[in-house]
């Protein structure tokens, strides 16, 4: 991974940027799904859209339907590029103009191939499944061919990438901190509530327990 380049250099408040592998590599596996943007060639439009995701090393992969345009274009493409934010918080200042959100964000660029090993379809499918609800490969039967040929998966190679990080106390004038105004941070975290089970098939015995993937992401 490189970087900063002139495409992934942070230039509105730098001091929040960040450029190692580490830091953009925790920002991507701390959420689930990304906003990814490529031309669909020609003078058509950029179009931008949001997939889950899953990273191993210096590769991302996507899945979608075999009728994604969107897909395709990643693979003819020079380049794509991929966004990853967490929202962490608020950061009430003072001011309205300080006032600011409690954030992680990465964005990187690089090629997207179309994976085509049948091993390696199934690997990417796999974690894909996996990062959003650990172990649940192992709970649900495999892919049938059907549904494999009905399945785009793709590959983004993280060749370029850059950091900003927000976090930590309101940047307030220091003029204004001496005024009667509350400021502070208002943490905020994405939970998982109680599951709710399906009533139809086999599920409507009720005689099926919540299996050791939700369990673990809804525990309280």
């Amino acid at each position: 991974m490189t970087g900063p380049t002139d495409r992934t250099r942070v230039r509105r408040a730098p001091e929040k940027a960040r450029y190692d592998t580490e830091t953009v590599h925790a920002i991507i596996d701390a959420v689930s799904f990304c906003h990814v943007g490529v031309s669909l060639g020609g003078d058509a439009e950029v179009v931008v859209l949001p997939f889950l995701h899953a990273r191993e090393g210096s590769v991302v992969y996507l899945h979608g339907s075999r009728s994604n345009a969107l897909l395709r274009a990643m693979t003819t493409a020079p380049r794509v590029c991929a966004a990853f934010t967490t929202f962490e918080g608020l950061r009430v200042a003072r001011t309205a103009f300080e006032s600011s959100v409690t954030y992680r964000s990465a964005v990187v660029f690089g090629p997207a191939t179309l994976v085509e090993d049948p091993v390696e379809r199934l690997h990417a499918l796999d974690v894909l499944t996996d990062a959003v609800l650990p172990g649940r490969t192992a709970e649900v039967r495999r892919p049938n061919d059907r549904e494999l040929a009905l399945t785009t998966v793709v590959a983004i190679s993280i060749v370029e990438a850059s950091a900003k990080v927000s976090a930590g106390p309101t940047d307030d004038e220091p003029e204004d901190k001496a005024s009667a105004v509350w400021a502070g941070d208002v943490p905020a975290a994405t939970t998982y509530l109680a599951p709710v089970p399906a009533t139809d098939g086999a599920m409507a015995t009720g005689a099926i327990s919540v299996p050791p993937s939700v369990r673990a992401i809804t525990a309280s």
